[in-house]
Formats: C-alpha cells, sequence, structure tokens
C-alpha cells in the first residue's frame, strides 16, 4: 500500500486535552483500555473461528503481551486477535469510533450475543495519549491476503499511514511515553497497574522487560512441555547413604533414586486469572477456594464470616461473590470494598449506585456485563436498571442471612453481634429488606441468649402482628380505637443499653424472674422506633424507666395516709437538701431492701433526648425530666424522714441522689468531684 498522511477524523481538535482530563480521572486506566481492546480482538477472532469464518492455527494460544523498555522508554501492548486492515485502521481509529465492535455485532447479531464484546476500540485506544507523546499501531489482519499496517500519531489530529512488516495475525501498541509518565516503563509499576485492572481479564496477559537476562528453571523431565525451551539435560544420581542393617551391619541405602531433570527457559507467569471463581457455579467451589480468593483478592487474612454467591442470568446478567468480613477491634475499617467489573475487566471500586448503602461494609467482586457505562467505562449511567442490580443484591443478602437463622441457627447467632449493626440499618433504609429480615433479627437477652422478636413477644405473653401484613381497613379500625387502651394492652419489652452501668436495675429485674435484651448499639434507638411502629402491639421500654408492679409491695390500706406524710416529708427534705426545687421524687416500698434509691427516665424523655443529641441540640435537664425513686424500706431513707434535722441528713440525701444517678448515667466531672470528696468525708466519720 502507499503512504498515507491525513487528519484525524474528529469534530474538535481539543479531543485530546478532553480525553487526558475528563473523560479518564487516572492515567494509569490506559493499560486496562488497551488491554481490553485486545481482548476484545481475540474474543472476536475465536468467534469467526466457531462460526466457520476463519481456522485458527492448531497450536493457537490466545494471550496478550506487555513489553516495558526503560531503555527506550516505551510500553508495547500485543495480541494474537483478528487485527486490522488499512481501511479497519481508517474507520476504527482515524475516525475515532466509539466501539469497532458495533458493526461486529451487527454482522453477526444472529450467531453471537453481546455479553462477550468488551472492548470500546476507538475511544479506548485513545486513552494512550495520556502517557504517550507518540504512539505507533502494527497490525496483521485475519482476512487473506491482508497486508499489514503500520500506523503513527503524535497526539496531534495528524497521522500517517503505510504498509507494515508485521508477520503475525493481531495488533501491536507501541507507546513512547511522556516525560510525566515515565513511571510505566517500570516493570514493577506495571505489573501494579495490570494486577489492579487486569487481574482477571479472559486472556491470559504476560508482563517482560525488553532486554532482559534470561531466567531459568530446573524441572523433573516427566513435566516438560512440548513449548518449553530447553537448555540442558541433567542427570541427578541416586542419593546414597551409610546405614545399618539388622546384622548390625554397616551398607550403602539409596535413599533418593537418580532423577532426569531439564533446565529450561523460565515459563512465563500469566497476570491473568481467566477462570476466576465467581464465573463458576456454587457447587463447583469449596470453602477452601472462596478462602483462598478472598486472601488474593483484598488481602485480609481475617476470615470473612461468611459468602454470598451471586449467579444470576435473568433479567440480567450478574455474578459475584459477596463477603460479610470480620470486624473485630475498633481500629477496623467498616467500609468494604466492592470491586465492579464487566465481563471480568475492572471497572472501579465501590460504584455507590450498585450496593446499597447499608451493605457497604461488605468486601466483594460483581460482574454485570449489562451495566449501563459511560464511554470511558469508569463510572456508571443514569439508569434504573441500575436501582434493579441493587435491589437484586439487597435480596439476595436477605435470603442468605434469613435462610442461615433458619437452618444454621448456631453459626448465624456467632455472627450476630458482628452483622447486627448494618442489618438494622438495612432495615431502616430499605422497606423490603426489612420484611424479607423481620424473623432473622436477633435480641441477645440478659442471659446471652438469642431471641427473635417473635421469642420476645412471646415470653412477655403477647402475640406478634406487623402493621405490613394488616389491611387498609384494620389498620383504619386500630388508629379508631382508645389510645390509653391500646398503651394498656401492648406487650412490653424491656431491654437495657449498657450492662455495667445499668447492673443494679438488671438484679432487680432477675430476681423478679423478668427478663431484658440489650440494645447497646447507637442504631437500637430508630431500629426499636421502627417496630413499634410496624409492631403497634409492642412497645420497648428501658429497664430504668420505671418501677414494675413486681418490684415493689403495695401499700396497705390502713397504712396509706401514714405512708403519704412520709412521703411528703422525704420530698420536702430532699428537694431542699440537693437544692432543686423542681426535683421529681417518688417514694415506693421496694421489695430489694439493698437498694436505697434509684432513678427513672420516661421512655418518651429518653427518646427526645437521644434524638435531640442526634440532631446536634441541646438535651433536656436530666435533673427536671428523672424521677428519683426513694425506698420506703430502706434504714437510709427511714434515717433521712426521721431525723431530718440531723447534721448528717444533708451528706445521706446527696450521696443516695448520687448513688442513683451513677446506676443511670455517668456523671459530669464537676458531680463526679463532688461525689468522690463527699465519699471521702463519708469514710472519715466511720473512723470517729
Amino acid at each position: 500500500m502507499a503512504a498515507k498522511k491525513g487528519s484525524l477524523s474528529i469534530s474538535s481538535e481539543n479531543i485530546f486535552p478532553i480525553i487526558k482530563k475528563w473523560v479518564y480521572s487516572d492515567h494509569d486506566i490506559f493499560a486496562r483500555e488497551l488491554v481490553s481492546n485486545g481482548c476484545d480482538a481475540i474474543t472476536k477472532l475465536k468467534k469467526l473461528d466457531m462460526m466457520g469464518e476463519y481456522q485458527l492455527p492448531d497450536d493457537y494460544k490466545p494471550a496478550i503481551k506487555v513489553e516495558v523498555n526503560p531503555e527506550e522508554k516505551t510500553l508495547k501492548f500485543t495480541d494474537n486477535g483478528l487485527g486490522m486492515t488499512a481501511d479497519e485502521v481508517e474507520e476504527y481509529i482515524t475516525q475515532i469510533a466509539f466501539s469497532g465492535a458495533t458493526q461486529f455485532l451487527e454482522k453477526y447479531k444472529d450467531k453471537t450475543t453481546e455479553d462477550d464484546m468488551i472492548g470500546h476500540f476507538g475511544l479506548g485506544f485513545y486513552s494512550a495519549f495520556m502517557v504517550a507523546d507518540e504512539v505507533h499501531i502494527d497490525t496483521l489482519s485475519y482476512k487473506e491476503g491482508a497486508k499489514p499496517v503500520h500506523w503513527v500519531s503524535n497526539g496531534g489530529t495528524e497521522y500517517e499511514m503505510e504498509e507494515g512488516s508485521k508477520q503475525e495475525v493481531g495488533s501491536t501498541m507501541t507507546l513512547y511515553l511522556n516525560e510525566d509518565s515515565l513511571e510505566f516503563a517500570n516493570e514493577y509499576r506495571m505489573r501494579e497497574v495490570l494486577e489492579k485492572y487486569c487481574s482477571f481479564m479472559p486472556v491470559e496477559i504476560f508482563l517482560s522487560k525488553a532486554n532482559a537476562e534470561p531466567e531459568y528453571e530446573t524441572i523433573d523431565e516427566a513435566d516438560l512441555k512440548d513449548d518449553d525451551e530447553v537448555i540442558e539435560h541433567i542427570h541427578e544420581d541416586a542419593k546414597m547413604e551409610e546405614k545399618e542393617n539388622e546384622n548390625g551391619e554397616k551398607e550403602m541405602v539409596e535413599t533418593e533414586p537418580a532423577k532426569e531433570k531439564v533446565k529450561i527457559k523460565k515459563r512465563p507467569v500469566s497476570l491473568s486469572d481467566i477462570h476466576p471463581l465467581w464465573t463458576k457455579h456454587p457447587n463447583e467451589c469449596s470453602d477452601e477456594d472462596y478462602l483462598n480468593f478472598y486472601r488474593k483478592v483484598f488481602m485480609d487474612y481475617k476470615e470473612p464470616l461468611f459468602w454470598i454467591h451471586l449467579n444470576m442470568d435473568y433479567p440480567f446478567n450478574l455474578k459475584g461473590i459477596l463477603y460479610f468480613p470480620r470486624i473485630n477491634t475498633e481500629y477496623d475499617s467498616i467500609e468494604g470494598t466492592i470491586k465492579l467489573y464487566n465481563n471480568q475487566v475492572f471497572i472501579a471500586d465501590n460504584i455507590k449506585e450498585v450496593i446499597p448503602e447499608y451493605l457497604m461494609v461488605l468486601k466483594g467482586v460483581i460482574d454485570c456485563p449489562d451495566l449501563p457505562l459511560n464511554v470511558s467505562r469508569s463510572a456508571l449511567q443514569n439508569d434504573g436498571f441500575v436501582n434493579k442490580i441493587s435491589e437484586y443484591i439487597s435480596k439476595k443478602v436477605a435470603d442468605k442471612l434469613s435462610g442461615m437463622c433458619k437452618t444454621k441457627r448456631e453459626d448465624y447467632e456467632k455472627y450476630w453481634d458482628n452483622i447486627s449493626p448494618f442489618i438494622k440499618f438495612g432495615c431502616l433504609k430499605d422497606e423490603k429488606f426489612c420484611d424479607k429480615m423481620k424473623d432473622a433479627v436477633l435480641f441477645k437477652n440478659l442471659d446471652h441468649k438469642y431471641l427473635t422478636l417473635k421469642d420476645c413477644i412471646e415470653a412477655n405473653g403477647g402475640t406478634v402482628e406487623d402493621q405490613n401484613d394488616k389491611t387498609d381497613d384494620q389498620n383504619d379500625k386500630t388508629d379508631d380505637q382508645n389510645t390509653e387502651n391500646k398503651e394498656e394492652n401492648k406487650t412490653v419489652i424491656y431491654y437495657v443499653t449498657d450492662e455495667i452501668q445499668q447492673s443494679q436495675y438488671i438484679n432487680m429485674f432477675k430476681n423478679q424472674g423478668m427478663d431484658a435484651v440489650i440494645l447497646g448499639h447507637n442504631i437500637d434507638s430508630p431500629f426499636i422506633t421502627q417496630l413499634e411502629q410496624r409492631n403497634q402491639n409492642i412497645k420497648f421500654q428501658r429497664i430504668d424507666a420505671d418501677v414494675t408492679a413486681g418490684a415493689k409491695e403495695e401499700v396497705a390500706e390502713e397504712e396509706k395516709e401514714a405512708f403519704q406524710k412520709k412521703s411528703d416529708s422525704l420530698v420536702e427534705i430532699f428537694r431542699k437538701e440537693l437544692g432543686k426545687e423542681n426535683l421529681d421524687v417518688k417514694i415506693e416500698k421496694l421489695k430489694d431492701e439493698n437498694v436505697a434509691s434509684m432513678m427513672t427516665l420516661s421512655e418518651e424523655n429518653r427518646r427526645m433526648q437521644e434524638m435531640m443529641k442526634m440532631y446536634g441540640m441541646n438535651g433536656m435537664d436530666m435533673g427536671t425530666t428523672s424521677t428519683l425513686i426513694l425506698n420506703a424500706n430502706h434504714p437510709l431513707v427511714q434515717y433521712v424522714v426521721e431525723h431530718k434535722d440531723s447534721e448528717n441528713t444533708s451528706i445521706i440525701c446527696k450521696q443516695l441522689y448520687d448513688l442513683a444517678m451513677l446506676a443511670h448515667k455517668p456523671l459530669s466531672p464537676e458531680e463526679m468531684t463532688a461525689f468522690v470528696q463527699r465519699s471521702n468525708e463519708i469514710m472519715m466519720l466511720l473512723t470517729k
């Protein structure tokens, strides 16, 4: 062919600055584009062979070779795909078509599928100019009689094309790197880039360094392959050792037989796993396979809690593996890593449109050939299809969890403390997820046994009633019922938020034969509010919200008048000594005589405080919203009412108040200082 010069057929001379600055966010992504183009060319050639339009050589091995040359500051990408004719170079390169696969698909639309067409040749090729001042293409088409083509462009709008010298079918892209991108001529840097983007490409990828000293390895002759380059054959004599026989005589014994070995040129090792685990059927994969894959991809040597293998063909093609990582220290990151692939081509990490927000703790890979990617394949286009993928993933996670809860309850309970915040967050964010998980949410009781919501309700004498299962008529009737009756008929589920802080209340509960669940995470407050909305026949109440009927004695009818006078006197004394005129004080005859005082705060007030705190508002003063409960059966309380003018009364009142507060919530620094000083004073009184 005659040499040809021309201008690239593009709509604007600013195409290269646009590619460099806007289309691709990371400059190293050029490697993914060029390797993907090579994979595309190989895939097309294999398709033509399957359809009888081309016959591959018997020894054909699809491969992409990447060669770094730091001396010449070049990078070469070579594939043995279908190559291009001069006309095709003109069409797909100089006209900057968005995809060389378009016409190919149109021609063979009834004989193949789009799923394997991963390359976007035209624009993807031009990503090379992000790192190169000049790019050469040497290509030879598979077509009979085709002549090799040599194409050159220096990154402007001019190019030169002439007959080339390439002997093998396929294409070689040679990048003459610019001064800012010489790092990519370094073998180790290029290996890092290829492992980042191309670890699971469907074609083997080999990296080499130009003019590198050859490396060798020695293998058993029996392991020799036809394509090994033999340097020399090596005979190793049998190894002998002097040993004592049964008669006590020494003799030479063969410890290792003679071996025939061969020294060969070191076999190249592919950087790409062409059959990654997610492409296999779950039945083909062992637990060890899943664990090895997890360690390899995420470099995390803490075993994951469990995993979910995604394998879907309809209504869209999606495969992948999601892992729930083990988060066991406060320094562990709770943000996972979801690697997104398109036909084994790496696209990006953690594209939030694909993974629901509450599942971002997961680590895993998702491969979806149907993803609507933009031209650079580095971001998603806005598409309702993406929401369907997100919903599918959410559904699969919920199915896996609820299934484990039913069939592997013991294992599920081991995982629960790790995963519960994320599951509860998911229930708050996603109603469909909540519906699926409603019977798989666990609550840990005071004996550290796990219960479902249904178990908790039934343990407290109630029945399960999910509001989402009601008809509109039923809901209307429920809303019309008397509010007071509704509150009275609710099943109360008691809970604790801090086993140490609330230990006094826990002991009282246990003495009554009562139980409570432990809800110690920040998300538990909004979560139980949601549960109450969905199940309007239940109510969650912290154990220090009120004194339960079982914890106190009824005052006899004949004692009520005297008891009331004593109560009024105690209220007056405590308000005076504590300097809190509005302090809410209540006198009860508690069965536990070891408890002198305790503090309660209504559930409504507590939740209001928590909500205000969540939104950065100043909470209400605990002194005005909490109630001091005094045990009329305790000697210290009796002493106060009988010795209200004693010099010790003031110190006793203050100490009883602070002790009640300590069991209720942490004291402020000033309150704690006063408490410690007062405690020292009390101990000094004991010495007199």
